[in-house]
């Protein structure tokens, strides 16, 4: 045999090989999905050589099926899809990102002003709480940051601490009688007294990424980072449990800030917007926004930096109580489908 015909058997070989015996396997799944459609994936092989079987999974559970699959209560964001393809003997794993969106697209509210309230202009509010008949609130700034219980109505500030220089302080809120209050990048938060405003301790956070708004819902800390993530914490361990994360039926929302948890939803700001997200406490569906243009200005500041960072709700007598960083008012506001 010559040369030339070794080398032809050869790159004949070499060629029935890749075209026998190579697989090419794609896993296929939609970028985004709403959840009120049925989800379908698949696995392909590019050239047609046999599959044993497929495993199919989402967020790392086994699918019974691969088609029509029910997404309908998950939470919405990004989800691992993936597969386990068995073929000769052997096992290759796929994996996809996918998002789930909200099925609807959210309300639009405006509003109505019902009364004005005077508030420290000094103060550059990270939260704000109503309770018992009085605000409480949480003041940012390094060397400025602060805690505070105010008189509505004055706007006098009754009980106060100043915080450590080297925190900067942001969202609080109230449960069981007592203060939680975080920090902007310390990843450490403060417990205190509501009568006496001592320290009780202070808690880490490990896994969010940053001390942003917080609220609870009667039993859970619902806390925010700067991202589109709200996280829940277990208010006697303080342990993060899981985050749901903000959508629209189109996109995410992010830079999420300040909370409020009224009526079994979560209210929220978002960082430099005059603007209020009303979203699902369960799946993350942003359910409603409420447009609170032309507030910045009647509180006296402007800008991107002094926006809309305060909600509080009167729970009693069903009033909603907003103010922003700097703002010299407090107001009480009813929000209008519009």
């Amino acid at each position: 045999m010559n040369k030339t015909s070794l080398f032809v058997i050869l790159i004949g070989l070499i060629f029935f090989i890749s075209c026998g015996s190579k697989y090419k396997l794609e896993l296929h799944s939609p970028k985004t999905i709403k959840v009120n459609k049925p989800l379908s994936i698949s696995v392909k092989e590019i050239n047609n050589n046999p599959i044993d079987s497929i495993q199919y999974f989402l967020n790392g559970k086994q699918l019974l099926s691969n088609e029509n699959i029910d997404i309908k209560n998950q939470r919405l964001g990004k989800q691992a899809i993936s597969a386990t393809v068995f073929y000769e003997g052997k096992e290759r794993k796929l994996t996809n990102t996918i998002f789930f969106m909200a099925d609807q697209p959210p309300v639009i509210y405006s509003y109505e002003i019902i009364n004005e309230f005077p508030h420290d202009s000094s103060a550059f509010t990270q939260g704000f709480e109503y309770y018992k008949g009085f605000l409480y609130e949480s003041t940012g700034q390094y060397g400025q940051s602060s805690l505070r219980k105010v008189i509505l109505e004055t706007g006098e500030v009754i009980k106060k601490i100043d915080i450590d220089k080297k925190y900067f302080a942001e969202g609080m809120t109230i449960l069981n009688d007592k203060i939680y209050q975080l920090t902007w990048q310390k990843k450490k938060g403060f417990i205190y007294d509501i009568e006496t405003f001592e320290l009780i301790k202070s808690f880490k956070y490990k896994q969010s990424k940053e001390g942003w708004g917080l609220t609870n819902n009667g039993k859970k800390l619902i806390k925010t980072d700067g991202t589109d993530k709200m996280w829940f914490i277990d208010s006697e361990t303080l342990k993060e449990e899981y985050f749901i994360e903000t959508y629209t039926d189109k996109r995410k929302a992010e830079k999420l800030n300040e909370l409020e948890y009224i009526k079994g939803e979560i209210y929220a700001n978002i960082w430099q917007q005059n603007s209020i997200l009303i979203v699902n406490p369960i799946n993350g569906a942003i359910e409603g926004i409420v447009n609170l243009k032309g507030l910045q200005k009647k509180a006296g500041q402007r800008g991107e930096d002094n926006v809309l960072n305060g909600i509080a709700y009167d729970e009693k007598n069903s009033r909603l109580f907003v103010t922003g960083k700097n703002w010299n008012k407090v107001f009480e506001i009813k929000v209008i489908k519009k």
